[in-house]
């Protein structure tokens, strides 16, 4: 898209759901779609190709719903635009600005029924597979959605996407937590999908780790509410299975964004030689946060190459280059406290020749939600 000069501001599109010239035309084609006509309350993510669809639904007097900005203080936020709004306030309203200056957010338990999803994409199949830019919020938000009954697997998704974003996808690709689409728009086509692939049906708690709830408060409330409604709430890391000597375990699912301090990918193996690069940090706070804990770490010039957050055991594990590095950090660790509450930090070949008190634990990597 950049080389073929399709893009269009902000640029580079890299990294980002991709704006394209004729983002606008591609909006303007959803008129044509009974699903649209009959809408009364829709929900559009704020990405830049999709500000057309946003200013065509305020324009329709449609209730607009977007979500928060990387799920941080919520889920939804509802764009009302002033009184008597012109049409140039109107677009202002449709912009990024204007659904930070313009928005009343919505909490959990305000009734929402959304009669049309709209998401952005960096690629898309005809039969409705679809890519974001791989930091899983759209899947996430859909399953929030689906959560708090503000959505049914008969409600609508539409994408919009320059004609160079479609493309063949393999369905192999897809995963049971990825979103589809029913409709693409593009500046020259209108594409019925005809999908017929399930959408997510809800949150799979068994793809959520630690990591994820500590980036992304309203999971935790979401975990909450789940739990008090008797459904099963089964973190990632609680279905893993020991490890055992030379096993290699699965990689946990990974909350949306980067991770600073290089959160691990995969499962660490409990074989001698990383046992010995490795330290657990014990006895953590209820409410420790992994950033507290890597803070810490930087001042005691003991940052890790990986660290393996592990909450409801209270503990963590760091993972570093070689033994060596492991003891010097051992060393610098004595005494560390979090807050007002004493750690211990043990080398994980002791524990493991020792025996820990509970049962080994299940590594819990940081976190394409996917979820």
């Amino acid at each position: 898209m950049e080389s073929r000069d399709i893009a269009d501001f902000p640029r580079p599109v890299h990294h980002r759901i991709p704006n394209f010239k004729g983002s606008y035309v591609a909006c303007q084609n959803i008129k044509g779609l009974d699903v649209f006509t009959r809408t009364q309350e829709v929900k559009v993510d704020p990405d830049k190709p999709l500000e057309g669809l946003r200013l065509l639904a305020l324009q329709s007097k449609k209730t607009l719903l977007v979500p928060t900005p990387r799920l941080r203080t919520g889920l939804f936020n509802r764009i009302v635009p002033p009184p008597g709004a012109t049409q140039e306030e109107l677009r202002r309203c449709a912009t990024a600005q204007g659904v930070r200056n313009f928005s009343v957010p919505m909490g959990l338990d305000t009734r929402v029924l959304v009669d049309l999803v709209v998401v952005g994409s960096v690629a898309v199949s005809e039969k409705g597979w679809r890519i974001g830019k791989g930091e899983g919020y759209a899947d996430l938000e859909y399953a929030m959605m689906v959560s708090l009954g503000a959505v049914c697997e008969a409600t609508p998704v539409v994408t919009i996407v320059h004609d160079c974003q479609v493309v063949d996808i393999p369905e192999a690709l897809l995963e049971d937590h990825d979103l589809t689409v029913d409709y693409i728009l593009t500046p020259t086509r209108v594409i019925s999908t005809g999908c017929k692939r399930p959408k997510p049906a809800g949150i799979l708690w068994s793809k959520v780790s630690c990591e994820m709830l500590e980036k992304i408060p309203v999971l935790r409330s979401f975990l909450e509410r789940e739990r008090r409604a008797g459904k099963d709430v089964t973190l990632w890391e609680e279905r893993q299975p020991l490890p055992g000597p030379g096993s290699q375990h699965p990689a946990a699912p990974s909350a949306p964004g980067p991770d600073s301090m290089g959160a691990v990918r995969g499962r660490p193996r409990w074989e001698d030689t990383l046992a010995a690069s490795t330290l657990f940090v014990e006895d953590l706070p209820g409410d420790a946060r992994v950033s507290k804990l890597k803070h810490v770490l930087r001042e005691r010039g003991a940052a890790p190459l990986r660290l393996t957050w592990q909450a409801p055991q209270h503990r963590a594990l760091l993972h570093y280059q070689d033994p060596a590095a492991a003891r010097q950090a051992f060393s610098c660790l004595q005494g560390l406290h979090l807050g007002a509450s004493a750690l211990r930090v043990v080398l994980a070949r002791q524990q493991k020749d020792e025996g820990p008190a509970g049962p080994p634990p299940a590594a819990a990597p940081s976190p394409s939600p996917g979820v």
